[in-house]
């Protein structure tokens, strides 16, 4: 202030209890914060806290990063109260009570919460204000107020202004926490603490956050940036880092910053690890794992539902735990406080009183299996209020796919009311609340999928409103360990479980449970661990040294304490088991022996840890442990595990994805996997490990990479142990001695995906169909079959061969299991001789077999396609029922398919979703003579249609893309409907919104379940995109672009929904969409892993800069498109125009990068962008007046863009002509300029009427303005000459009645072509379909040998035709035409109409004028030919086309409109078809069919 006395004011939070203590009047630099200034103190400070009722939320919470700072600094007690008093100190000042009454300015009217806000405010400053009084220059102690200073001002160089201060700091804090606890400082409980906190008050603790992915400068968050901007830091000492470290809550580890390694701090930044191989600089490491997961979340169930107050020691700090604490807190089930520096949480129990979470606000449970399933029961006990009488508990994506149905049967059975608001059978639930609560007495509970159904009951079962004897119904429960151990807790919490005793004395499946409260104990100390404690364990066997770990031994209740003694000791390890303490010792490295057969069933957890184990167990099992005399002497076979594959990922395939990236083989068994031991050098080197955001993964891949003589492994997601063992990674390197690096995402190599790469198969590679028995399979495959011109294969078919009787009876006869095996021989035949140019329909139970699915899976990996087509279940049962022709699978199929499912999703690298018309064919004749089984059904055109895109798509013959060029510019509608399967106008009328578009983009954020526009951003399912994409590709065949816009990037998906956004992409690629955007803003392993498995699809990588931000004039712009190109086949660039002139300097951009590049979209939003829209020559955006309001500023219809390139003299006005005589009735000019008009286009189609060519017509042909004409008699031959080529078909039909100017090296030069064959093939295609069954021997039939016959056989042959017949009433007529086409064209000239020497046509199409036709309907005098109905003979029907324009009515068509079965196509609409084709070969551009039909149809019939 120059020395001027002042006083200050602060009117934020923020400047309250931060810049108004302390005088420091510095300013900021581009390299750092707070490096030029001085110190001059202000001569007082006034603060009204009445302010902070004007701030913004954000700007509120903002502030309080700093609150949480100085109390986590300097005083533990006031930590506490910001724990405990978030939601007063919030209410304080943003309720809307308090801003409305002005309470709180006298003390009179101040209430609790106001004066709560004032204490933590007063106490932040008091804490400052005596540091900077002691150390106002900041040579030490004022250090300490730079907690999370450090790191993050850092960040805030990076993201500012994207990101507030406060908020940088607040992940800065837990950033800094992070590097305490990995020095060996501050303890796990203490980080988990200061996370919540943060948490808690609405501020952000890692980069992860929405609030970061959101900004535009996030791509900038990397690990080197952030160490060189740590550079600057006015604490640093030459070199040196400095960081405040933490000793605990309210206490510093030194008085001043402390130095600290950047390998420290590179190590706690980085997204992912690099684990290097042993052995461990200890040779005995001792240490405790965390708290039992499954304890901890037991006992925070039974203390809040518990009477009194229980302490709870050993508590695992978590992301369960947190979700599981915060479940319970909304829902006023209890109050949590913390004592012994969060050592110790103290639970005061609500006695079972639950009420709704306030506001209907939803539990989000994030990855939290264990919490949503304990949750669900613990729901149903809410009772209603006047706010609220639901809880809605969701979770993350693959928390949306764990199965949750048993439980929720279970609890609808006994009355409870809760809907799926999604899925069925898995979250989100809405679970009402009742005054009834939960029911009790008998329950029925299938427990062979998880215990914690089990588990959920139990615990809540005490408080139900009758005694529940809870029955375990199927085959087999799973885990008993857990539910033992839920049994026992119960009873220390005062309730004591009954286990009913069956038939012979023997254990039952059913449990009696007391109705009570359960009574808390002062004290509940919780087990450490034990799963988590397999991991230091099997380390020390892989490394050959010696590990003990406290508080697991004998005398523990977990299943997983057994580890060491069922599994390592096994294995050569030496074990030593205590009541409480548990010490393994390996064998030298490279000595571990193989298991053979271990059943992991009562600690399936702990599996994943065995199976890395096992990969470098080479040595022979002990005798007696194999499973069979053939299985491999380096064999482990892991079984009863099943439940693995509905965890937090499909567990057994990740082991087995991910162990071969090591170069280790397993395989898959019925419940389990095998794994074939390697000595450790021959471990291969590189392997970065996908963990599928699951902690049991990352844990058991980090003991296999410390494997002495290996080079060790990155782990791509390190975060993902936060969910057992948060401080993992630093106990790894402090406590054991592995040496642990910080890495990079996009340091880690392509090689690396979690999937393999799924190679480019040949264009005749077989597909093999995948599904449930009457899910289309044969049907689909069939119409696929017809597109591609291959055969298909039904396994049923070739069952029946090779064993000589339907599957059904072979079951009959000789059961399941040899059927199976028959069922294997044959696929593997199929793989040997069948693999290139078939379709194979395979069984629905093929998947049921191990070796089928290996098979399978390997044929996948190869790069053959397999589809999977996927119906919906109640349909197929539906189906099914009326088909008696299959055996028995002897279980209900509900649960058949639910347990295939995930086999058909793994092994498929392609899903076709059916939804099909199911209608019953039309048989003229009914059903064939001899049918067995349901009827045929009959699909729709649109259907087929695609049927044949996705066919040629998977194979490659044709993959759909639009050619991309600068010169002929490219657009894309950009669909904005929540819904293409609900009614709506634009669907009705799609051919006119789609017109002119060379692709659709689908907006798959916009989609929603509801049919209503998304309000909020949302995941939507799988499975409902996956119908959506089925619905529109029902409407059109054109090239779709998936895309999936993110909340910062301006569209409605999550941020932070980064697997459900992968996922969703992966449906894109295997529902075969053309193009697949992705946001550079995407992890980048993400992206590469997705790269690589893209097959035929095209990744266009996409940079949005809402913001408008990016400078087109840039070198970072530049930048930005290298790293886009890396990964995309085309690059698309987004920025915000402000002014009109950004969009030259896009063109001028678009200049310097695009010759010899990738193709590039770029666009300027906005209004100011418009011109954008209108110049990028490359797949540029448009949109329809049907169309709700456009899902981005400043979209523009087609033909507005064609109105305005033309404005621009970028789009010359055009002459087009018919060229002829008689033409001037011609309804030509009224189809092409009505055409014109609505693709906005400037042209002008007229009529050049002569009966030679004249030199008009010479003139014209070679204007400069020359579009292209229509040519018909009589110059379909004499206008070849001034052509400068002729298209094949034209030469082969010898006559041209389509001119198109074409460019070649500068020069325009004129094509003749023919489009009457296109307007024949588009009524064949149009009005023949699959209800025909047409094959090899199919035939068609020509009436007629004049110039239109010559058309009419071409577009037969085009149409796959083998046999033509040809009928004229002049023989030698008909014979010039036989000997005029190819001989594969398979002309059959006939001599009578009576009889065919092969199967009647199919399809007909009469070239003859209709007054020289008649039949005995429409009886002609003058008919050169009567038309018999035996030419209609056909049991299937086809279709008949009249040439004739006139009568509407001809006798041909009369005669087909008598015949079921049989569609009459007139002479008009072939007028119509071809000019359409015309129109499209002239613009390049589809205008709406539906339209020009409407008109010209109406003239036509005006001139009848």
């Amino acid at each position: 202030m120059r020395g001027v006395r002042y006083c200050q004011i602060p009117t934020t939070l923020l400047a309250m209890v931060d810049s108004a203590v302390g005088g420091k009047t510095a300013i900021d630099t581009p390299m750092g914060k707070n490096l030029i200034g001085a110190f001059y103190q202000p001569e007082y400070v006034f603060i009204d806290a009445s302010f902070l009722e004007s701030l913004p939320r954000r700007e509120f919470v903002n502030g309080m990063a700093e609150v949480v700072k100085t109390a986590a600094i300097w005083d533990e007690t006031e930590f506490a109260k910001l724990e405990s008093g978030q939601v007063e100190i919030h209410s304080a000042v943003l309720g809307p009570e308090t801003r409305k009454s002005h309470s709180g300015r006298t003390l009179s009217t101040r209430s609790t919460a106001q004066s709560l806000l004032l204490s933590v405010i007063r106490a932040s400053i008091a804490t400052k204000s005596h540091i900077v009084t002691i150390d106002e220059k900041e040579t030490g102690l004022r250090n300490l107020v730079n907690f999370g200073h450090t790191i993050g001002h850092a960040i805030e160089a990076v993201v500012t202004p994207d990101v507030l201060h406060g908020e940088c700091v607040a992940v800065g804090m837990v950033l800094e926490a992070e590097v305490s606890r990995s020095l060996g400082i501050l303890g796990n409980a203490a980080v988990g603490r200061i996370a919540r906190c943060l948490k808690a008050h609405g501020l952000p603790i890692s980069l992860d956050d929405p609030v970061f992915q959101k900004s535009s400068q996030a791509p900038g968050l990397k690990v080197d940036a952030l160490l060189e901007y740590m550079k600057i830091d006015k604490k640093n000492s030459g070199p040196v880092k400095k960081i405040v470290l933490l000793s605990r809550i309210g206490k510093t580890y030194e008085e001043r910053a402390s130095g600290v390694e950047d390998a420290v701090i590179a190590r706690v930044l980085s997204p992912a690890l690099k684990v290097l191989a042993g052995p461990p600089t200890k040779d005995h490491f001792k240490l405790a794992t965390p708290g039992s997961k499954s304890i901890s979340n037991r006992a925070l169930v039974l203390a809040a539902l518990g009477n009194g107050v229980c302490k709870l020691g050993n508590l695992l700090h978590s992301d369960d735990t947190q979700v599981m604490m915060s479940a319970l807190d909304e829902m006023k089930g209890a109050d949590f406080s913390w004592e012994d520096n969060g050592e110790t949480l103290v639970v005061k129990g609500g006695g079972g009183s639950l009420l709704p979470p306030k506001d209907d606000k939803e539990l989000y449970l994030g990855n939290a299996g264990t919490a949503s399933r304990f949750l669900t029961t613990v729901c149903a006990l809410v009772t209603p209020n006047a706010a609220s009488t639901r809880t809605i508990i969701t979770g993350n994506a693959r928390m949306k796919q764990r199965p949750i149905g048993p439980l929720v049967e279970a609890l609808t059975a006994n009355g409870s009311n809760i809907s799926y608001v999604e899925s069925k059978g898995s979250l989100p639930l809405s679970i009402e609340a009742t005054t009834s609560g939960f029911k009790g007495g008998k329950i029925q509970l299938a427990a062979s999928v998880s215990s914690q159904y089990v588990s959920s009951i139990l615990l809540c079962a005490p408080y139900a409103k009758e005694e529940v004897v809870l029955d375990l119904i199927g085959d087999v429960v799973i885990s008993q360990s857990y539910i033992d151990l839920t049994i026992a807790m119960m009873k220390d919490f005062g309730i004591v479980v009954e286990r009913l005793v069956g038939e012979g004395g023997k254990k039952s499946n059913v449990y009696r449970i007391p109705q009570g409260t359960y009574v808390n104990p002062p004290t509940y100390n919780i087990e450490s661990d034990a799963s988590s404690a397999t991991y230091p364990l099997a380390l020390a066997a892989i490394t050959g040294t010696t590990c003990t770990i406290y508080n697991i031994g004998t005398s523990s209740l977990q299943g997983d304490a057994r580890f060491a003694k069922d599994v390592l000791e096994p294995m050569g390890c030496t074990v030593v088991v205590t009541e409480n303490m548990t010490t393994v010792t390996g064998p030298p490295v490279g000595q571990l022996r193989a298991l053979g057969y271990i059943d992991m069933e009562p600690m399936t957890d702990a599996f994943l840890t065995a199976a890395a184990l096992a990969a470098v167990a080479r040595l022979p099992c002990l005798p007696g442990r194999e499973q069979d005399e053939a299985q491999p002497k380096n064999s482990t076979r892991i079984g009863g595990i099943a439940n693995q594959r509905v965890k937090e990922c499909d567990r057994i395939d990740a082991m087995r994805t991910q162990l071969a990236k090591f170069g280790v083989v397993t395989k898959e068994l019925e419940d389990g996997i095998e794994v074939l031991g390697i000595a450790p050098s021959e471990l291969k080197a590189g392997a970065s490990i996908h963990c599928f955001d699951d902690h049991r993964v990352a844990m058991a891949f980090s003991v296999l990479a410390t494997c002495p003589g290996a080079a060790g492994a990155i782990i791509e997601e390190k975060r993902c142990v936060e969910k057992t063992w948060p401080s993992w990674w630093d106990d790894l390197a402090s406590k054991i001695g592995i040496r642990v690096e910080g890495v990079e995402l996009d340091e880690v190599p392509v090689a690396s995906s979690s999937k393999p790469v799924i190679h480019r198969h040949g264009t005749d590679s077989s597909i093999f169909v995948l599904g449930m028995r009457g899910a289309g399979k044969t049907h689909i495959g069939k119409i696929g079959g017809n597109a591609l011109g291959w055969p298909i294969l039904d396994a049923d078919a070739m069952f029946k061969d090779v064993t000589g009787v339907t599957a059904k009876i072979f079951v009959e006869e000789h059961g399941w299991p040899k059927f199976r095996v028959v069922e294997t021989n044959i696929l593997k035949d199929i793989i040997a001789t069948k693999s290139k140019g078939c379709i194979v329909s395979l069984g629905g139970g093929v998947t049921e077999t191990p070796e089928n699915r290996e098979l399978l899976r390997a044929y996948a990996n190869g790069g053959g396609p397999i589809v999977h087509i996927i119906r919906d279940i109640d349909e197929i049962l539906a189906y099914l029922n009326s088909e008696p022709t299959r055996p028995s699978l002897g279980e209900d199929l509900r649960t058949i398919y639910e347990r295939r499912l995930p086999w058909f999703h793994s092994l498929s690298n392609f899903e076709f979703t059916n939804i099909l018309s199911s209608k019953p064919k039309l048989l003229p004749n009914g059903l064939p003579k001899g049918w067995f089984g349901p009827p045929p059904v009959s699909v729709e055109k649109g259907a087929e249609d695609e049927i044949a895109r996705f066919f040629k798509f998977m194979t490659g013959v044709r993959t759909n893309h639009p050619r991309l060029t600068e010169t002929k510019p490219s657009h894309h509608l950009t669909l904005s409907l929540p819904s293409f399967s609900e009614p709506h106008p634009a669907l009705k009328a799609f051919d006119q919104v789609v017109a002119g578009s060379d692709a659709i983009e689908v907006r798959v954020d916009l989609l929603s379940p509801d049919g209503k526009a998304v309000t909020k951003p949302a995941v939507p399912t799988v499975g409902f995109v996956a119908v959506q994409l089925a619905a529109l590709r029902q409407l059109s065949t054109l090239p779709i672009i998936f895309t999936i816009r993110t909340v910062s990037r301006g569209g409605m998906f999550p941020d932070t929904a980064v697997d459900a956004a992968f996922e969703l992409m992966e449906l894109g690629v295997k529902s075969g969409c053309e193009y697949i955007e992705v946001e550079s803003t995407w992890p980048a392993s993400r992206i590469e892993s997705f790269v690589a498995a893209k097959q035929n699809s095209k990744i266009i990588a996409s940079h949005i800069d809402k913001a408008g931000r990016l400078s087109w004039s840039s070198d970072a712009t530049k930048d930005i498109y290298d790293s886009l190109a890396k990964y995309g086949d085309v690059v698309k660039i987004v920025s915000h125009a402000s002014e009109l002139l950004e969009t030259l300097d896009m063109m001028r951009f678009r200049e310097s990068v695009a010759k010899g590049g990738k193709p590039l979209m770029t666009l300027n939003t906005g209004t100011e962008g418009q011109l954008s829209r209108i110049l990028s020559p490359i797949l540029s955006p448009v949109t329809h007046p049907l169309l709700p309001s456009p899902s981005e500023s400043g979209l523009v219809t087609f033909a507005e863009v064609q109105t305005a390139l033309h404005l621009l003299g970028r789009t010359p006005k055009k002459q087009f002509y018919l060229f002829g005589t008689p033409i001037a009735h011609s309804k030509s000019p009224m189809l092409h300029n009505t055409a014109f008009g609505l693709l906005g286009l400037p042209h002008h189609y007229g009529l050049l009427e002569s009966a030679t060519i004249t030199d008009e017509l010479r003139a014209a042909i070679r204007d400069p303005n020359f579009g292209g004409a229509s040519v018909t008699i009589p110059h379909k031959l004499e206008i070849m000459p001034l052509l400068d080529e002729i298209s094949l078909q034209a030469t082969i039909i010898g006559a041209v009645n389509t001119i198109v100017p074409f460019e070649k090296d500068g020069v325009t030069l004129l094509r003749g072509d023919n489009t009457d064959f296109i307007g024949l093939r588009e009524l064949l295609q149009g009005n023949l379909s699959s209800d025909n069954e047409l094959d090899d021997k199919s035939t068609s039939l020509v009436l007629g040998a004049g110039g239109t016959c010559r058309a009419a056989v071409y577009a037969l042959h085009a149409c796959g035709f083998k046999t033509i017949y040809l009928f004229n009433r002049t023989r030698a007529n008909a014979d010039k035409i036989v000997q005029s086409f190819p001989a594969e064209y398979n002309i059959i000239p006939l001599t009578s109409l009576d009889a065919f020497p092969g199967e009647a046509p199919a399809a007909i199409i009469s070239t003859i004028p209709a007054d020289g036709t008649g039949t005995e309907f429409m009886p002609n005098p003058n008919a050169g030919v009567v038309i018999p109905q035996t030419i209609l003979s056909r049991h299937l029907g086809g279709v008949v086309i009249d040439t004739a324009y006139k009568p509407k009515r001809t006798p041909l068509l009369d005669l087909a409109e008598r015949v079921p079965g049989w569609k009459a196509a007139p002479g008009i609409m072939m007028l119509i078809e071809q000019g359409i084709g015309q129109c499209t070969l002239w613009t390049g551009r589809l205008p709406p069919k539906s339209i020009i039909s409407k008109e010209v149809l109406e003239a036509y019939n005006a001139s009848l």
